[in-house]
């Protein structure tokens, strides 16, 4: 069965919406997979916006989430390191963690929410890049699932 990305807040290709957003409270979203893949050692989790004007930007980059977690909780604090274990990365705010759309006027944008899962524990410190993590998944990723949202001001 392939990894499958679900949230409670919006829909595949659904509008997220603005409580999630930097029009609103600006928290991330509740996010789910009901399965962990076979082999499965952490997961790591990618949201990015392909249609921002200077190219790709990053909403947010966490990594070394439990195996055994099944979910993320609407709201996680933006902290480097959470509860569970797993670290955040820089999002393209500057920020550590969820950083939620603010697209300027215009067309709606698409946010990907990509979850990995890796057959590893990643060797990166906190406040690691989306690129980062990019590299240090290279020959782990086990499968990979996707959650896309639109935003528009």
């Amino acid at each position: 069965m392939p990894l499958q990305l679900i949230s409670t807040a919006f829909g595949q290709s659904e509008k997220i919406p603005s409580k999630f957003t930097g029009d609103g409270a600006d928290v991330s979203p509740q996010l789910a997979w009901p399965v962990a893949p076979f082999g499965t050692r952490s997961f790591a989790l990618i949201c990015d916006d392909p249609d921002a004007p200077r190219g790709t930007w990053v909403h947010w980059v966490l990594f070394n989430i439990p195996s055994d977690q099944q979910a993320l909780d609407e709201g996680m604090p933006a902290t480097e390191k959470l509860a569970n274990g797993a670290l955040q990365g820089t999002n393209d705010f500057g920020k550590i963690g969820y950083g939620g759309p603010a697209p300027p006027p215009g067309k709606p944008h698409r946010y990907f929410f990509k979850l990995y899962a890796l057959d590893a524990i990643l060797p990166l410190p906190a406040g690691s890049s989306k690129s980062q993590l990019e590299n240090a998944m290279k020959g782990h990723v086990i499968d990979e699932g996707e959650l896309t949202g639109t935003y528009q001001r």
